[in-house]
């Protein structure tokens, strides 16, 4: 049986680190649970909050679980560091729920990724924040993020 790569692919360097980050942001930014679930090993295992989804079937039950729950979700991620197969990023997303409560939800996030290049650890501590509508940030189309919009950094947050 042949294993699919997910490039890049461990060690990473900076650029290489800094483009499966990109990757990631906007798989999650897709809000397709099956795509998402795809780049992460059969029996990955994750802490999220307080979950602690084992195994793709899992993590694609939550990640429908998730933006069932958060509705308009944008997400910006960067790289923080890495080194040889893990990342480490922090990142920010706002999003509602039902009743129309704006949250801007700020984490960070530890990765490990096996030599084919599926993430096979990858645990979030996460903060939501209650916003008004008029402090959003991230205003984009659903979907990617455009390349030219703001930055955390740019954003100071």
């Amino acid at each position: 049986m042949t294993v699919e790569i997910k490039t890049p692919i461990p060690p990473f360097n900076e650029k290489t680190a800094t483009q499966k980050v990109r990757m990631a942001e906007d798989a999650w930014n897709s809000r397709d649970p099956a795509r998402v679930a795809q780049v992460y090993t059969k029996d990955t295992l994750w802490r999220n909050r307080s979950e602690f989804p084992q195994g793709r079937a899992q993590v694609h039950q939550f990640l429908q679980r998730k933006w069932d729950k958060e509705r308009e979700y944008r997400l910006i991620k960067e790289l923080w560091a890495f080194s040889d197969n893990r990342i480490a990023v922090r990142f920010a997303y706002e999003w509602h729920d039902e009743s129309g409560q704006w949250f801007r939800s700020y984490g960070n996030e530890n990765w490990e990724f096996d030599l084919h290049g599926y993430m096979q650890r990858r645990f979030a501590s996460i903060n939501d924040l209650p916003i008004k509508q008029e402090q959003r940030l991230f205003h984009w189309p659903l979907g990617r993020r455009p390349d030219a919009h703001a930055s955390l950094s740019d954003l100071n947050l």
